[in-house]
């Protein structure tokens, strides 16, 4: 009979997805010799090769990719498990793995922990922020519990509720305080900074100008680079309405409303549709929801304040 651990899967599964045994061996808190000790001994347990080993990465053989698919299955039925567990409750309790894009996490993230904290101090918040299609990968392989993206994402084994929608305002060098808003035409033969391929930001912003990307483009990997790079006079950008009161709190530049219909995303929060924790999940959305609403409502005061001064 082969005897291998819960220890050593989790071990082979993060060397398996990382690529790198001073990473996996970092995402599993142990050393590295220490994790290459494990899989050497399932290894011996299974009687094959796992990976090639060489100074820059490893490599999965054909016996190791396999075993990699299985073990990735045996994990995520592992946590349903505790999920079923945690389901039997009302409230959510425990860890709770939650994914959220770079364009939203600066700025409901704090919210969000405040909210989740005072209504459900029980929860285990662990967030997870990166790219869409990241969390929606980790997300349909059991490595995470929920995540708040863009809407639509449109894949069919997960569940998806929208939270609120927003705006996109125009963010220009000073000197264009008061100048007429451009069209989205017109925005087409300006310099538009955008954010790097891979911001589910930078295509909703291309299709709201109906244009490819230029070829000769600086790229930024945050909106508050983006910000930044208008207020030097490199060009002009669009960033979502959640993130003005924190982007442009040390920028010098101006902003400006588009004419109607404004361009606007929706923020949604997805889980899998076979989650036993999809009744906790609705609850939590709600949550989001609300604190969502109260960022809003911060953020039009702010402007408020902003054009009275």
């Amino acid at each position: 009979m082969i005897h291998l651990t819960m220890r050593q899967l989790r071990y082979f599964d993060a060397l398996a997805r990382l690529g790198h045994f001073g990473r996996a061996a970092e995402a599993c808190a142990i050393s590295q010799p220490a994790l290459s000790m494990q899989i050497k001994e399932m290894e011996d347990a299974l009687g094959g090769v796992l990976l090639e080993r060489n100074a820059r990465q490893v490599v999965l053989t054909r016996f190791g990719e396999q075993l990699a698919e299985r073990v990735r299955e045996i994990l995520r039925s592992v946590d349903e498990l505790g999920d079923f567990a945690r389901a039997s409750r009302d409230k959510l309790t425990g860890r709770l793995r939650l994914g959220m894009i770079p364009t939203v996490a600066p700025y409901l993230l704090p919210k969000v922990i405040g909210s989740l904290t005072r209504k459900q101090p029980e929860i285990d918040i662990h967030v997870r922020e990166s790219k869409t299609p990241t969390l929606i990968e980790e997300l349909i392989e059991g490595r995470l519990d929920a995540a708040i993206v863009a809407l639509p994402v449109s894949e069919p084994s997960l569940t998806e509720v929208a939270l609120f929608s927003e705006n996109f305002l125009l963010v220009r060098p000073p000197e264009y305080e008061g100048a007429p808003v451009p069209s989205s035409e017109s925005l087409r033969e300006m310099r538009l900074l955008l954010l790097e391929e891979g911001h589910c930001f930078r295509d909703q912003a291309l299709s709201f100008c109906n244009m490819q990307a230029p070829r000769e483009m600086l790229d930024a990997s945050s909106l508050s680079t983006l910000v930044q790079m208008v207020g030097a006079g490199m060009g002009v950008t669009l960033i979502p309405e959640m993130a003005v009161g924190v982007e442009t709190r040390s920028a010098s530049v101006s902003l400006a409303r588009f004419a109607e219909p404004q361009p606007q995303r929706t923020i949604g929060m997805v889980w899998r549709k076979t989650s036993p924790l999809a009744k906790q999940l609705i609850q939590i959305s709600e949550v989001v929801g609300s604190a969502a609403e109260g960022l809003r409502k911060q953020t039009a005061a702010g402007q408020g304040r902003k054009r009275r001064g």
